[in-house]
């Protein structure tokens, strides 16, 4: 494994509120990150958008599952645990998801993909109802 992805592993599973900063040892100052509901530039902003991930959770937690690397490129499969007292009564939510990543010396693209309904609007109020049966009629 290459030293950048053996720091990216290492620093995302003790990543959290009180320990951010194992993000300068990740990425490049021009980072580019995008999720299903982000693309950030540098990473200054990227400090910030996890600032405010954690600032709103209760815990967050990643295992990586596992790695495929080849010359300079990774995907990297995880399970996120955690916790927001406003979904799902406040119960650990448990969402899988895979990185993609370019790096060098340090990640300078990262582009993260993941089920966002099954993060997020499933375990809003009456939006979580209408996402679910959207979901099982689409799978019959």
């Amino acid at each position: 494994m290459s030293p950048a992805l053996a720091v990216f592993c290492r620093e995302y599973q003790v990543l959290s509120a009180t320990n951010l900063s194992g993000l300068q040892a990740i990425y490049a100052p021009h980072i580019v990150f995008e999720d299903p509901s982000h693309q950030l530039a540098g990473l200054t902003n990227l400090q910030r958008y996890f600032e405010h991930l954690f600032s709103h959770v209760r815990h967050c937690q990643f295992e990586i599952a596992q790695i495929i690397e080849q010359e300079g490129e990774a995907f990297v499969r995880w399970q996120m645990r955690f916790s927001h007292p406003k979904l799902n009564g406040g119960e650990e939510i448990s969402v899988p998801g895979v990185s993609h990543l370019h790096f060098s010396e340090q990640v300078d693209f990262h582009r993260d993909y993941f089920d966002l309904g099954a993060m997020l609007y499933e375990h809003i109020p009456v939006m979580g109802a209408l996402v679910k049966s959207l979901k099982r009629r689409l799978s019959q």
